[in-house]
């Protein structure tokens, strides 16, 4: 692995990993690609990091996933009863609900304080999602098939961020997706 001297840093440098990861505006995308060209440490960093998530795709998901002991010992150190007794063993999948032709959605949590909302939403193969215009920022993830957003394509493991009052004035899958939204639960849809 390439190390970065201290001499070769840069405060642009925290950005690289965001960046890497789609999790930037299209500004920030296109100021940083610029700075990128000219600053070997954070090309350096990008590789790093571009390795690194490379490595992450192909890592089967039951190495990812903690063992149960670890969370065991997790759940003592925060204070959380024990996780038998409170139900990990017994928790069910949220089913899947159809809320418009060709769109169907798994909520997978809600947070009434921050009007935040956390689910899976699966799009049929050339669906449109309905205009909208978005009450706070919205953090996307694809995780299966491709998926349009105004004139960007994302593929899987693309990540897309849009901010409070931004639009999208047309989402939709040729090939049908899957994605995981964290968005607003006041969005204004038309």
């Amino acid at each position: 692995m390439t190390s970065v001297s201290s001499k070769d840093r840069c405060e642009q440098r925290e950005l690289i990993s965001a960046y890497a990861l789609n999790g930037v505006s299209s500004a920030e995308a296109s100021q940083l690609e610029s700075h990128i060209g000219r600053c070997n440490a954070c090309r350096q960093q990008l590789d790093i990091v571009r390795t690194a998530i490379d490595a992450f795709a192909f890592w089967p998901t039951d190495v990812l996933r903690p063992s149960r002991p670890l969370w065991e010992r997790l759940a003592q150190r925060i204070g959380a009863p024990n996780l038998s007794s409170a139900g990990m063993n017994k928790w069910t999948e949220p089913p899947w609900a159809a809320v418009a032709p060709g769109i169907s959605c798994k909520v997978l949590a809600t947070d009434q304080k921050t009007d935040r909302v956390s689910m899976l939403v699966r799009l049929a193969p050339g669906t449109d999602y309905p205009p909208h215009t978005h009450a706070g920022f919205e953090e996307l993830h694809l995780l299966d098939g491709e998926l349009m957003i105004n004139d960007r394509k994302l593929y899987p493991g693309d990540y897309s961020r849009a901010e409070a009052g931004t639009a999208d004035t047309r989402v939709w899958s040729e090939t049908g997706c899957t994605c995981v939204l964290v968005t607003s639960g006041r969005d204004i849809l038309g």
